[in-house]
């Protein structure tokens, strides 16, 4: 996990496939400053999962089934944000391994693109300090492409 790093980021990973099986890694991820994690799996009448923003929490997210992508929009007034702000989006699936992190100052939302995905979100902030960070915003606020 890079120090300060301010903009969202893709940490590249692995796959290693042998007679035993597959092993999945992303040995340029740090943990030193997660704190939790969910495992994420939206409904298939419902694949996305949107908006939720974070002023302090760093996110990093990971496939772990399937095919899912991650929307997110850098906040501009955590009162009242713009509505033309510029979503941007990545990929991840569970046939490469990477992370996407997306630091604290942005709004996420989740897309399932096949039934059945599941994504592993992990977080920096402390349990007890989510009242102070999390902000929901409506599911249409942005348009996702």
């Amino acid at each position: 996990m890079p120090k300060e790093n301010k903009y969202p980021q893709l940490i590249k990973g692995g796959l290693h496939t042998d007679h035993r099986g597959q092993l999945s890694f992303v040995n340029d991820m740090k943990f030193d400053a997660i704190e939790r994690f969910y495992i994420i799996n939206n409904s298939a009448e419902h694949p996305l999962r949107a908006w939720q923003g974070h002023k302090i929490d760093n996110k990093y997210f990971y496939c772990i089934q399937g095919v899912i992508k991650v929307h997110y929009v850098k906040i501009d007034n955590w009162e009242s944000p713009s509505k033309d702000l510029k979503v941007e989006s990545v990929l991840l699936s569970a046939t490469e391994s990477n992370i996407l992190h997306i630091p604290e100052g942005y709004a996420n939302a989740i897309e399932s693109l096949e039934v059945g995905s599941k994504l592993i979100s992990f977080s920096t902030l402390h349990l007890d300090r989510i009242s102070e960070d999390d902000v929901r915003f409506d599911s249409d606020m942005w348009t996702v492409y």
